[in-house]
């Protein structure tokens, strides 16, 4: 105890009388503590100033490192299957072809329409309502919508169905409604759907009318 405390007096001997004294002339404990406070105001002003700048720069670009080593191994996987993604897009390709030659043209509508009516008097149906109702342009297709009511026997009305469903051409019946009359005859009361190709005048009032909107949407 006696050596602390004269190690204790010692030490603060050391820092009396200092004023006036050059700092090179201070003591060995003055002297260190100086510039160890140096050190420390140093430190602070490159961190704040330079290093806290480059480790945030060193860390953008190591999350830059990791987004570009991810997009590597996209395009890696990419390559490895672009056999199988070429042969994918050729299958779509030819899926969409199919599909598109079951649309009609607009000249074809009215063979469709007939197609319609030839399925329901095929099956000795009664048409009590067969209208077609307004064309719905859409983006890339024109829907027709088609308000038909026909009455007959169970099994006549069901094939009728089968027949829509069978047609070369995309027809889908929606908002059906089956009621059974007093001699067992069904009534069903549907809206038939069917779509065609748009035509180049169609084709070209869409894109006047998107590009119309898109020039909206800027102002």
């Amino acid at each position: 105890m006696a050596d602390l405390k004269n190690i204790g007096e010692s030490v603060s001997a050391q820092f009396r009388d200092l004023n006036g004294l050059h700092p090179g002339q201070w003591p060995i404990f003055p002297r260190m503590l100086c510039a160890l406070g140096v050190l420390i105001a140093v430190l602070g002003i490159g961190w704040f100033f330079y290093w806290s700048e480059q480790l945030e720069e060193l860390d953008r670009a190591a999350a830059e490192e990791l987004t570009l080593k991810d997009a590597y191994k996209i395009k890696v996987q990419q390559a490895v299957n672009l056999d199988g993604l070429r042969k994918q897009k050729e299958q779509v390709n030819e899926y969409v072809a199919t599909l598109e030659k079951q649309l009609p043209s607009k000249a074809e509508m009215d063979a469709l329409l007939s197609d319609i009516n030839q399925a329901g008097l095929g099956r000795g149906l009664q048409f009590e309502l067969f209208k077609p109702g307004q064309v719905i342009v859409r983006d890339y297709y024109a829907e027709l919508p088609i308000d038909i009511k026909v009455s007959g026997h169970y099994h006549d009305v069901g094939a009728f169905t089968s027949d829509i469903a069978n047609l070369p051409r995309i027809v889908t019946l929606n908002k059906m409604n089956l009621v059974v009359a007093k001699d067992n005859t069904l009534t069903l009361d549907a809206v038939a759907k069917t779509f065609r190709y748009l035509d180049d005048e169609e084709v070209a009032a869409q894109r006047k009318a998107a590009a119309g909107a898109k020039k909206g949407g800027k102002k």
